[in-house]
C-alpha cells in the first residue's frame, strides 16, 4: 500500500465484518437469557426492562465489577467461558448483600484484535451466569482496540441491576449485639487473590496448567478456573422473609475488610478461625508463600465466600434451611460490643 494511499479501518486494525458476525451470535446468546420483564427492542441503542410491580417500595440496586487477573489464567489455558460466568456470579453476590435479586446485566469486552470465537466464549459464559441467576443479559459492548491491548489479551467487566424491597433490606442498620455469624463455604479462590496465586503456582512452584494442583486431585487449570459461586438461590428466600440482618460477600480484602462494611459503630464481629478448615488450595498458599494469617485472610476468602449476620434465636433454623438448599454452613462467630469492627481470633 502506498504510504500516502487510501487506508481503511481494517488496515488500521479493526475488522468490522468479523465484529458483525460476532454480534449476530451474541444476539442469540442474549435472547437465551430473556425474562418476562424484558421488552423486545430489536436494533435498539439500549435494552428495555419493566420495573417489577410485585415489590413493596422497590429500590433498584446496581453494581459493576471485573474478573481481575484470573483472566490471565483463562488466556493461558485458552478457556474463556468460565470467566464470563464468574463475572455474573460475582456481581449477583454483591447486590445479594443488599438484599436484591438480579434483573438485568450488561457486559464489556475489550481486546486488541477481535477474535470471534473468543468473544463468543466470553459472552456464552456471561449468558450461562445470567440463566443460572434468572436475570436478562440486555446488551453490552465489544471494543476492538489494536493499539491498546496486546495480541491475545482482553478485559472483561460487568454491570448489574437488581431490585429489593426497602422494607426488607438487610444491612448494618439491622445488626445487633448477640447476633450470630454464619459462613457459607466457597468453592476455591473465586475471583480474588490471583496475582499472588499466579506468582506462587507458576513461578515459585513451577507448575504448569496441566499439572495436578497439590492436594486437590484437579489440574491447575481446573482448580484456578473453577466458577465463582452464586449464593442467590439458597440465600435470597431467607432475605425475602426477613430472616437475615446483614450479609458480606468475601472478595478482595477477605473477611476483615468486607465484614467490616456491615458492622455498625460500637459493635464488633468476632470471628473464630478454628470454626472451619480452609481447603487444601489455601493451605498450599500458606505453605508456599510463607505469609502470616493476617496477609492470607486479607487476600483470600479462605474457604468462606459469604457471611450472614442472623438473630441468635433463629441461627439453628436458618442453618438447617441453608443445608437443605445444599450449602455447607459454619458457625464462625458472633456480634459483641467493641471498637474494632472485625476481630479474627
Amino acid at each position: 500500500m502506498p504510504e500516502n494511499g487510501p487506508i481503511t479501518y481494517r488496515d488500521a486494525g479493526v475488522d468490522r465484518d468479523t465484529a458483525r458476525r460476532a454480534k449476530d451470535r451474541i444476539l442469540e446468546l442474549l435472547d437465551s437469557t430473556r425474562t418476562a420483564d424484558v421488552v423486545p427492542n430489536p436494533g435498539g441503542f439500549g435494552g428495555l426492562l419493566r420495573v417489577p410491580l410485585d415489590v413493596e417500595r422497590p429500590l433498584l440496586v446496581s453494581s459493576a465489577d471485573g474478573v481481575g487477573t484470573k483472566l490471565k489464567v483463562a488466556m493461558m489455558a485458552g478457556r474463556h467461558d468460565t470467566v464470563g460466568h464468574d463475572l455474573v456470579n460475582h456481581c449477583v453476590n454483591d447486590i445479594l448483600v443488599e438484599g436484591a435479586r438480579p434483573l438485568m446485566f450488561l457486559d464489556y469486552v475489550g481486546m486488541g484484535k477481535l477474535e470471534a470465537g473468543v468473544v463468543e466464549e466470553l459472552v456464552a459464559g456471561v449468558a450461562a451466569g445470567c440463566r443460572e441467576n434468572g436475570c436478562a443479559l440486555l446488551g453490552g459492548e465489544t471494543a476492538e482496540m489494536p493499539d491498546f491491548y496486546a495480541p491475545g489479551e482482553y478485559d472483561l467487566a460487568g454491570f448489574i441491576v437488581g431490585v429489593v424491597s426497602e422494607t426488607k433490606r438487610p444491612g448494618a442498620h439491622r445488626v445487633k449485639e448477640g447476633d450470630v455469624l454464619l459462613g457459607l463455604a466457597s468453592n476455591g479462590f473465586h475471583t480474588n487473590g490471583y496475582t499472588l496465586v499466579r506468582r506462587i503456582v507458576f513461578e515459585r512452584l513451577g507448575l504448569s496448567l496441566d499439572d495436578q494442583f497439590p492436594g486437590t486431585g484437579h489440574s491447575v487449570a481446573d482448580e484456578l478456573l473453577r466458577v465463582h459461586r452464586s449464593y442467590l438461590k439458597s440465600v435470597h428466600p431467607l432475605i425475602a422473609d426477613g430472616s437475615i440482618h446483614a450479609l458480606a460477600h468475601i472478595t478482595g480484602g477477605g473477611i476483615p475488610e468486607n465484614l467490616d462494611r456491615v458492622i455498625p459503630d460500637g459493635l464488633q464481629a468476632r470471628v473464630e478461625k478454628k470454626s472451619w478448615t480452609p481447603g487444601p488450595e489455601f493451605m498450599l498458599m500458606k505453605q508456599a508463600s510463607g505469609a502470616d494469617d493476617d496477609e492470607l485472610y486479607r487476600t483470600f476468602n479462605m474457604g468462606v465466600g459469604l457471611v450472614l449476620v442472623v438473630p441468635a434465636e433463629s441461627a439453628d433454623a436458618i442453618t438447617k434451611r441453608l443445608e437443605q438448599a445444599g450449602e455447607t454452613v459454619y458457625r464462625i462467630g458472633s456480634i459483641v460490643r467493641g471498637d474494632e469492627k472485625v476481630v479474627l481470633s
